[in-house]
């Protein structure tokens, strides 16, 4: 054997697939997960345990009784089920962090985002290379042009379509909220402005944690509806105003507070900016502005998820993007902010906040 085959051989020997095998299938269990949050069933096993053969009853699913346990068994597997005996003898339940986030009865409920994941994005995410090749948006919009948003005033048509929307991002964001209003010391400031505040639980978590602030929630005009009756339910409509119109359009409220949940990284880096310099001009001196996000590593090492959500920006609408910290120093220095900070929140999910 050739002398220089032999620290190929040994590479061979060393080096496991398994990664790229789990990586490159990973859309089986992601639509395993997204087909049980669709179906409910961790909702149904919150009340409680259950044979197989009673979910699939209760499911109303037909194939083999082998395939319902394929199914459930591929849950167990991936940890958001537990099980006790095997097939027929089996009783399934949920596991701990599975009932909490996952059953819809519980507040804690964050299956809103795997809802719409399942429901919209799931098929688009089928375009990314040509959204790769092409720069143009793969979603509802495609066909539409470059950093289209056309598929937001198809969506704010429709109720049920628009409610699940908001309840997605909703979910996606409940324990980044909860942890900013636990870490950002908002006793001195007074007023907040929430830009694209969707049904307001941003401004619902700072008011319950914070009694000296007030808080205006601002979105389009068909997400009101929601916001109101969110806020009423909290009993916060004293301190919560629910504002209409069009971030991209209108000027910003005076305040000492702006947040931004999930909107820069949903525009391009010219209107990133545009909205960065309203949201400076409206902070009352000495206020913040606070970008809720999925910031990626300086180093774009670390955070997959952002980068991730990055691509999914791209099938959404075509020129936007998720960001570094860097990116937003260079952005909010421009405007005329004087520092920066990232607090970390829940999971990938950081506040970057710039100072005036």
């Amino acid at each position: 054997m050739p002398a220089e085959a032999i620290p190929e051989k040994k590479v061979v020997e060393t080096l496991n697939p398994s990664k790229i095998m789990q990586v490159g299938m990973g859309y089986w269990a992601s639509k395993v997960v997204l087909t049980a949050v669709k179906f409910e069933l961790f909702t149904l096993l919150a009340n409680e345990p259950s044979s197989g053969k009673k979910i699939k009853e209760k499911l109303g699913m037909h194939c083999s009784d082998r395939h319902v346990y394929d199914f459930l068994d591929a849950l167990v597997s991936l940890g958001f089920l537990q099980r006790k005996g095997l097939l027929d003898d089996a009783i399934y339940s949920n596991a701990e962090d599975t009932d909490l986030f996952l059953d819809k009865k519980k507040p804690s409920y964050m299956g809103g985002i795997l809802e719409m994941a399942n429901n919209r994005l799931y098929k688009f995410w089928g375009d990314l290379d040509e959204g790769l090749k092409t720069g143009l948006p793969q979603n509802e919009g495609k066909g539409k042009g470059r950093g289209n948003m056309e598929f937001f005033t198809e969506l704010y048509k429709d109720e049920i379509r628009l409610k699940e929307f908001v309840d997605a991002m909703t979910s996606i964001q409940i324990g980044n909220f909860t942890a900013l209003a636990n870490k950002l010391d908002f006793s001195k400031y007074n007023t907040l402005f929430d830009v694209g505040g969707a049904d307001g639980w941003l401004s619902i978590q700072i008011c319950l944690k914070h009694p000296n602030i007030q808080c205006t929630t601002f979105d389009l005009p068909p997400v009101e509806p929601l916001a109101k009756n969110r806020i009423a339910y909290f009993n916060l409509s004293n301190r919560i105003n629910v504002v209409s119109g069009d971030f991209l359009k209108d000027d910003f409220q005076k305040a000492d507070v702006i947040t931004m949940g999930n909107i820069l990284h949903g525009v391009d880096e010219e209107t990133k900016q545009k909205l960065i310099n309203k949201a400076y001009q409206a902070l009352n001196d000495g206020g913040a502005l606070v970008a809720i996000e999925n910031i990626i590593d300086n180093e774009r090492r670390q955070n997959t998820f952002g980068l991730l959500m990055s691509l999914n920006m791209l099938i959404e609408n075509g020129d936007a993007f998720d960001y570094t910290l860097s990116d937003f120093e260079r952005w909010t220095n421009a405007a005329g902010f004087k520092r920066t900070e990232l607090i970390s929140l829940a999971g990938p999910t950081n506040a970057a906040v710039a100072y005036k």
